[in-house]
Parts: structure tokens; C-alpha cells; sequence
């Protein structure tokens, strides 16, 4: 089996809206999809997805870590794909302000969505879960979530759990 590795981030304004990336419908990787920004981590970032993430909102945004504020890991989220691939996502959440000048990337036009429109709104199933589960959950806490994304009944669902380190509560 292959493994794919992703680092994502929901950049959220102060108006509460999220900034996405418009795919070309041509696209071979969610084409069409309006998805967080983003993408695949390159080998020298493995042991660093943070890195990962940075350098993708630089390439399709032309934002620096200097314009975003309190970009943090929030979920893991773990799937096997159609082809047998095991997908693992980062997902990192930062505030940025509106004003702040994006350019437009090759791979796509960005646009800001309101936070509260996620789920009503051409993305995948991954990100209308994640969207989900951070507003009723995960956004007034520093946690870290590990999502196992799976089908049930034909319908995506993600089952939860926090990250924690067990030596630590363990001992506790």
C-alpha cells in the first residue's frame, strides 16, 4: 500500500469566513472541489507537517508564516482511498485578516467562505466533518482530534478521538 500525506489549513478572518481554494475542474485531485489550502508534504517535511503547510499557503496564497496568527495542529485524520492508499491529513487552523493581499495561484482561484456555509458548500466529505466537528466541539479547546474516516451506509463519517499522550495521563 502507497501513502499519501497532506498538510491543510483553515485560514479564518475575523468576519469568520475561511479561505478556499477554487480546483480547476480539470484537475486530477478533487477537481472542481473548493478545499482548504494546502497540499501534499514533500520528503524532506515527513517528520514536519507544519513546514508542509507553511510552504503550500505560501505557493497558493503568497501569505508568509509572518501574516497568519496561531497556526495550530487540530486533527489528524486517517483514510483508506479507493486505490488502497492510505491518506493521512494535518489540519491546521490560523487566523488571517481579510485585508491581507493574496495572489492567485496555477492551481486555482481563492475565496473566502463564511465558517457557518462549510457544509452547504462544494467540498468534500472531509472537510464538511472537519467544519462539523470543530464548531460543535473542537473550537473552544487546544485540543488535537485523530479522525478514522470511513462509510456507513454509503454516507462519510469520521469516528473521533483525542490525541493525548497516555504515558502522561496515565501517570496522572
Amino acid at each position: 500500500m502507497k501513502l499519501r500525506q497532506m498538510a491543510v489549513a483553515f485560514l479564518i478572518n475575523e468576519e469568520q469566513q475561511v479561505l478556499f481554494l477554487q480546483k480547476k475542474p480539470k484537475d486530477t485531485f478533487l477537481a472542481g472541489l473548493l478545499v482548504p489550502i494546502g497540499g501534499h508534504i514533500e520528503g524532506e517535511e515527513i517528520c514536519d507537517p507544519k513546514s508542509a503547510c507553511i510552504r503550500e499557503i505560501a505557493e497558493e496564497t503568497g501569505l508568509t508564516s509572518s501574516c497568519i496568527d496561531n497556526l495550530t495542529l487540530r486533527y489528524i485524520v486517517h483514510r483508506l482511498s479507493e486505490t488502497k492508499e492510505i491518506r493521512i491529513q494535518y489540519v491546521f487552523f490560523g487566523n488571517v485578516s481579510k485585508d491581507s493581499k493574496l495572489i492567485d495561484s496555477d492551481e486555482g482561484s481563492l475565496c473566502w467562505k463564511n465558517y457557518n456555509e462549510i457544509s452547504n458548500i462544494n467540498v468534500s466529505a472531509t472537510t464538511k466533518e472537519i467544519a462539523k466537528h470543530y464548531e460543535k466541539t473542537a473550537k473552544l479547546s487546544k485540543n488535537v482530534y485523530v479522525g478514522s474516516m470511513k462509510s456507513l451506509n454509503g454516507d462519510p463519517v469520521v469516528t473521533w478521538g483525542l490525541l493525548e499522550d497516555w504515558e502522561k495521563t496515565s501517570l496522572t
